[in-house]
């Protein structure tokens, strides 16, 4: 009989037998198969954390003790238990987010999505419980070994420290992974403890022997489990690291056998101070696609053959990431003081086939953006040109750095992100539209947005050859569009892609907004609405071009797939108003909310930026009708003809 149908809540574990428990955790593998291999999704992860996330919801009190977990791209079992098992829209609009989500249910916590910040909610939620008389609620925070490499758990460890008397429980769920196998220091110091052989045989034979003896030597080995843990930390050196924190420490234990888990968990839950228990997992377990996948052991996956794992009407076309990553390896061959970096996405942002060429020029710094540009600004200093891949959405945690570190130091840095703007089913943290507002705050720096592959490989050329500044490439995810050639490029690079017939609307296009400008041109044309299409190339600072084409036009309208409060669009208007063109501006972008998970063409028509949708607003306005324009421009309502005309005599 399948267990897993009359799973509804976390109580529902509570009569569960050893054997039942693992037939539940074989159900939850065959479900998570099945559901995302149509869906699409993080498979691996959530693979890898079936028994602990079972055996969390059997020892503790969700919601009354709530579970924070890091990323939370592993909380699809998370999801299960706590009566979500409705998967077929995972990701899709209408259907369970691909993380935590607050309005899903009151399990869920924290919905960021962006890595090693749980303990530091954990710290945040234990004190509160601590100082408002709940001392009796535990708080459980579960972080990868990956998040590990990021500098603000150990912000957070420092400071748990500070107050022993709370009930927290830190779950380190150690598969040797984040996107990829983790590296540096604690990666190869973790590395260590999981393949110490003494560990293991001293550990199985202990669980043995304790079994075999039977129910009443079970009691005395819960008795003496944490002693025992205390002896295999010092074996295995972990005391070393944790000691000095004031931190208890429990483990490493086997993240997939049940006993070892409920034994270890009830002991931590039982501390009432901070601890630490470490749980050693397989990214992917139960699955052999996955476990066989060196790459990233299906981390996330799109439509797969539920069998094979082989990918689904994936499709072909060149990907944005593709491009960037070809013309990065010409570069570097060209220039030896080309050197790569990231945080620990070498292979989601295109860095491979450079790191197989020149390995000696890649730096993966982990999960640690801040550090990553810093150290960025010192390698320019010494004479280098890094390129920093990361994806848009996590340029925000590097802000300080870009500022304060490379900006002011006149660093010659080179960001590339990618997925920027809206990405679609990821939700709300990995829309990457806030790069443009935030880093244009920057002085002197200077952002491209290409608007094909063409574009992309020039426009990395130009920003790679700027040393004095930092620079930004920022291109979306998915497929590249096609390849739009201009009629006329001007002085400062700008690209015209067409001309009206008169010269009654500019249309700036930012990036591969450009193709949604062109329909919006043929469109209005069709009305008599004579208009004009450019190609900024480098959106900031705005060109001179760009002024002077306004100077020319009845209305500007600017199209780009980030905020439009503070965005590219916000900046061509200020520089009109301080060049004295007084020509109406409407800026057209995402408003300044966070997106739910959707298809990016359903967050952009949600957003009015569809062909249509424009058109008609600026038809409205340019033929004078009553129709009110969807975003009226703060500098008024448009002229007519007969008003601009005679403006313009």
């Amino acid at each position: 009989m399948a267990l897993l149908p009359g799973i509804h809540g976390p109580r529902d574990l509570d009569g569960l037998t050893p054997d039942q428990l693992r037939q539940l955790a074989a159900e939850v593998r065959s479900f998570l198969i099945e559901k995302v291999s149509r869906t699409g999704g993080h498979l691996g992860p959530n693979l890898g954390v079936v028994e602990l996330t079972i055996a969390l919801h059997k020892v503790f009190d969700s919601p009354s003790d709530p579970i924070i977990f890091d990323t939370g791209h592993q909380s699809y079992v998370h999801k299960m238990l706590t009566g979500r098992q409705d998967f077929t829209a995972l990701r899709s609009r209408g259907g369970l987010a691909g993380y935590p989500q607050r309005a899903e249910s009151e399990h869920d916590v924290v919905e960021s999505s962006h890595a090693s910040s749980s303990l530091s909610w954990a710290d945040g939620v234990s004190r509160a419980f601590s100082r408002t008389g709940r001392r009796d609620r535990h708080v459980i925070a579960v972080v990868g070994d990956g998040a590990l490499t990021g500098g603000m758990t150990w912000e957070a460890l420092n400071n748990i420290s500070d107050d022993n008397e709370r009930n927290l429980v830190i779950v380190v769920n150690d598969n040797g992974r984040s996107y990829a196998p983790t590296i540096g220091g604690m990666a190869r110091y973790l590395n260590r403890v999981r393949t110490n052989d003494a560990y293991r045989t001293l550990h199985r034979g202990s669980d043995t022997l304790f079994r075999r003896l039977g129910p009443a030597a079970r009691a005395v080995y819960r008795g003496v489990r944490g002693g025992t843990h205390g002896f295999l930390s010092r074996f295995t050196n972990n005391e070393a690291l944790y000691s000095n924190l004031d931190i208890k420490y429990l483990g490493p234990i086997d993240g997939h056998d049940f006993e070892s888990l409920i034994e270890t968990l009830e002991l931590a839950k039982s501390y009432g101070a901070p601890v630490i228990v470490h749980a050693i997992t397989d990214k992917g377990s139960g699955y052999a696609p996955a476990m066989s996948d060196e790459a990233d052991q299906f981390h996330a996956v799109g439509k797969i053959d539920p069998v094979t794992g082989e990918a689904i009407g994936a499709g072909g076309g060149l990907q944005w990431t593709d491009v960037f990553a070809e013309e990065l390896t010409k570069v570097g061959g060209e220039r030896d003081d080309i050197i790569a970096m990231t945080a620990a996405m070498l292979r989601p942002t295109g860095l491979q086939q450079f790191a197989e060429r020149f390995p000696e020029r890649v730096y993966d710094v982990g999960i640690a953006e801040q550090h990553a540009v810093a150290s960025a600004a010192g390698l320019a200093f010494g004479g280098l040109h890094p390129v920093v891949a990361i994806y848009a959405t996590f340029m925000n945690r590097a802000f300080d750095q870009v500022m304060m570190d490379v900006a002011l130091h006149k660093a010659g840095v080179t960001f590339v992100l990618d997925r920027a703007g809206v990405t679609g089913p990821d939700g709300p943290s990995h829309h990457g539209i806030w790069d443009l507002a935030m880093l244009q705050l920057v002085p002197g720096i200077r952002i491209a947005a290409p608007r094909d592959a063409a574009r992309l490989r020039e426009e990395f050329r130009e920003a790679t050859a700027v040393e004095d500044a930092p620079t930004v490439v920022r291109y979306p995810k998915g497929k590249v569009n096609a390849d739009v050639e201009a009629v006329e490029r001007l002085h400062d690079g700008v690209d015209v892609l067409s001309r009206g017939a008169s010269e009654d609307v500019l249309l700036v296009g930012i990036g591969p907004m450009v193709h949604l400008a062109l329909e919006v041109a043929e469109r209005l044309e069709a009305q008599g609405i004579g208009a004009t299409v450019i190609d900024p190339r480098w959106a900031i600072p705005v060109q001179p071009s760009v002024i002077e084409l306004a100077r020319e036009h009845r209305l500007v309208i600017t199209i780009e797939d980030g905020i439009r409060v503070g965005g590219v669009g916000t900046r061509v208007r200020q520089v009109l108003r301080e060049a004295g063109v007084d020509t109406a501006v409407d800026e057209l972008g995402i408003p300044d909310e966070f997106i739910d998970h959707a298809t990016r063409e359903q967050i952009l028509e949600d957003a009015g930026l569809t062909a249509s949708k424009i058109a008609h607003d600026v038809v409205a306005q340019v033929l004078g009708t009553r129709v009110p324009m969807a975003r009226q421009t703060p500098t008024g309502s448009i002229p007519t003809i007969e008003e601009w005309e005679k403006s313009r005599r």
